[in-house]
């Protein structure tokens, strides 16, 4: 069983930046394991937003984030990041971890909620 927490989430103006933190209780982080990012907005379905996976450091993003977001992974604290650079009103959201063993690997379905393992969530607010 993989427990993940996030943190760093608060509230921000538009322009603004803010750093999420996912810490993992296994080594799952520097294993062989995806990582991602999704988020899930009042009346909306969850999303998508970052993955990586650890074994060759390649990550990828979902279109409404590219050049602003960017995911990173600390292996010796088990730990991955998402730092959110200009930020919108739009990216409002509560914002979950995932961790899954190989479905970033499934480019047609890695950005979608079918991730194994979910952390509970830190809430982002943007206002304008």
């Amino acid at each position: 069983q993989v427990q993940l927490v996030e943190s760093g989430g608060g509230s921000v103006q538009a322009g603004g930046s803010l750093r999420l933190s996912c810490a993992a209780s296994r080594n799952t982080v520097s294993s062989t394991y995806c990582m991602g990012w999704f988020r899930q907005a009042p009346g909306k379905e969850r999303e998508g937003v970052a993955g990586i996976y650890s074994a060759i450091s390649s990550a990828y993003y979902a279109d409404s984030v590219k050049g602003r977001f960017a995911i990173s992974r600390d292996n010796a604290k088990n730990t991955v990041y998402l730092q959110m650079n200009s930020l919108k009103p739009e990216d409002t959201a509560m914002y979950y971890c995932a961790a899954d063993s190989a479905i970033c690997l499934r480019p047609l379905v890695r950005l979608d909620p079918l991730w194994d393992y979910w952390g509970q969530g830190t809430q982002v607010t943007v206002s304008s």
